[in-house]
């Protein structure tokens, strides 16, 4: 059983699972067929996930209280999520899929910077040391 507490942790793996299961199913996915048809497809599958929890969870009824603030933050990483799945698959398109994920990856690098100058958050030697591991990882995996 999962600890309520730590239940972000769990949801934390279950992302970094279907985030490893969406790069194989992509690459097997954009086989003969435009990678930005793919992104489209893909796209509307997750529409309809999303939109569906969002009804059977009841949650749907809130939409009416999203400040306009929210919405815009909303809105931009939409487009941001977007623009990162056109590339993405693209690149998955007819780059070795380990290489892509590899530099796909480097994301987590510029979170932990962009939340540091952005969000003000930490940036311990703990941090710092994480950001040169990754890159070294994702340097070592792509050369």
């Amino acid at each position: 059983m999962v600890d309520s507490r730590n239940l972000w942790l769990f949801f934390a793996f279950l992302s970094a699972l279907f985030a490893a299961l969406t790069t194989i199913l992509a690459k097997l996915g954009v086989q003969g067929v435009s990678s930005n048809l793919a992104t489209a497809v893909r796209t509307i599958v997750i529409l309809l996930i999303a939109w569906g929890w969002v009804a059977a969870t009841g949650e749907i009824h809130q939409l009416g209280e999203v400040n306009r603030v929210t919405l815009l933050f909303l809105v931009l990483s939409g487009v941001a999520t977007g623009l990162s799945w056109l590339f993405y698959f693209r690149a998955l398109q007819s780059g070795p899929t380990a290489i892509v994920a590899a530099i796909d990856k480097s994301s987590l690098a510029l979170v932990l910077i962009l939340s540091a100058l952005v969000l003000h958050e930490a940036m311990t030697w703990k941090t710092v040391l994480g950001i040169l591991c990754v890159v070294a990882g994702i340097l070592i995996a792509t050369l």
